[in-house]
């Protein structure tokens, strides 16, 4: 493996920890009004970084507790005016924050399902590696899948719930509606540049393996996710717009 690789994917994966660790202590002295969205951008911080953490400053960063209650009600008005069911369409600040969310989803369930796989293969092997896959990353991708869309159900359902008058299995059939094109899009987005990693840069141009185990397989991932946002981008602005998907 190239030093210089080795030495930037050190760098990159340490600078999104300390983001991450950063957002989630400011959480403490600055929560959320929808609760979920605590967890939604330290886990986004994992692999957008200081990009992640720029835009949490200027858009996501709530008031601090003591000021949270004259905040309230101007938060629910402007949450209203933020939805984009006019002509003019949601905000690109909303699409992102919708898209941040999927993400947030989709980068708990593939670090789950990556580790899973590269610690105990058996699990790689029920999910078809070696009698319906060659190559074990496809079984990976599916228990990826999985995972990712179980984290974004949940994820799409404590958003939908408290921002809508309706009963648990409603809401759960929402979220459901809500996160299976838009992770769809995400994954798609992240397994194209995986793929390309795998397959052809690291063995054919670097002349190694891209391992689980190593801080370039996750650099990798950071910038796989990073493909991801942008091709869930133009899907969540289409399901906020057509109200499947609350705006964050």
């Amino acid at each position: 493996m190239p030093l210089a690789l080795h030495i930037v994917a050190l760098i990159s994966l340490a600078l999104a920890i300390v983001c991450a660790i950063w957002i989630a202590q400011d959480e403490r002295k600055r929560p959320q009004h929808m609760w979920i969205m605590n967890l939604v951008w330290p886990l986004c911080a994992l692999f957008g970084s200081v990009l992640v953490l720029a835009f949490y400053l200027s858009v996501g960063r709530a008031p601090l507790k003591t000021e949270q209650h004259h905040d309230h009600h101007g938060h629910q008005h402007g949450h209203g005016h933020d939805h984009g069911h006019n002509m003019s369409g949601p905000t690109m600040k909303t699409v992102a924050k919708g898209a941040l969310h999927c993400g947030s989803g989709c980068t708990l369930g593939d670090i789950i399902a990556e580790w899973l796989a590269f610690l105990l293969p058996a699990v790689a092997v029920a999910f078809g590696w070696q009698w319906i896959f060659a190559e074990k990353i496809f079984a990976v991708w599916v228990l990826d899948f999985v995972l990712a869309f179980g984290f974004g159900v949940a994820f799409q359902y404590f958003a939908i719930k408290p921002m809508r008058d309706i009963s648990r299995g409603e809401a759960l059939k929402e979220a459901v509606k809500a996160d299976a094109a838009s992770l769809t899009s995400w994954q798609i987005g992240m397994y194209g540049f995986m793929a390309i990693a795998h397959f052809w840069l690291f063995p054919q141009v670097l002349g190694t393996e891209l391992r689980t185990n190593s801080v370039e397989f996750w650099f990798v991932m950071q910038i796989a996710m990073l493909c991801g946002f942008v091709t869930a981008f133009p899907v969540n602005w289409w399901l906020i717009r057509i109200g499947v998907k609350e705006a964050m």
